[in-house]
């Protein structure tokens, strides 16, 4: 079955780095887009990034310009999700999710991670 594994969260202090990834299986990953969303406690989801199967077209939400680049390798079947610069407000829970469509919507994404969280300390 299909299937999309994050990780890569944790703790980290304001100004820092994580990368995080995604693994997955069931499915072709090499011809799906992949996104990434994040959700932070109370809040709603949100856009983060998207990639398209090539890896030749990114896009990010703005405020997430410059700091956060995602990558995929499709020989891994892995996306992943380079943070820098990491504020306190980019702490959320953390998905990756798979789209046929290239769409920022959510509700275009049928097959999403379990979640990895990200904590940043001031």
């Amino acid at each position: 079955q299909v299937q999309l594994v994050d990780s890569g969260g944790g703790l980290v202090q304001a100004g820092r780095s994580l990368r995080l990834a995604c693994v997955a299986s069931g499915f072709t990953f090499s011809v799906h887009n992949m996104g990434w969303f994040r959700q932070a406690p109370g809040k709603e989801r949100e856009f983060v990034g998207r990639i398209n199967w090539s890896g030749s077209l990114k896009v990010y939400a703005e405020s997430m310009q410059g700091r956060f680049t995602i990558s995929r390798d499709n020989s891994k079947n892995t996306v992943y999700l380079q943070m820098n610069s990491l504020k306190p407000e980019d702490a959320a829970v953390y998905y990756c999710a798979a789209s046929a469509a290239w769409t920022t919507d959510s509700y275009d994404y049928i097959d999403w991670g379990q979640g990895t969280k990200v904590t940043v300390s001031a």
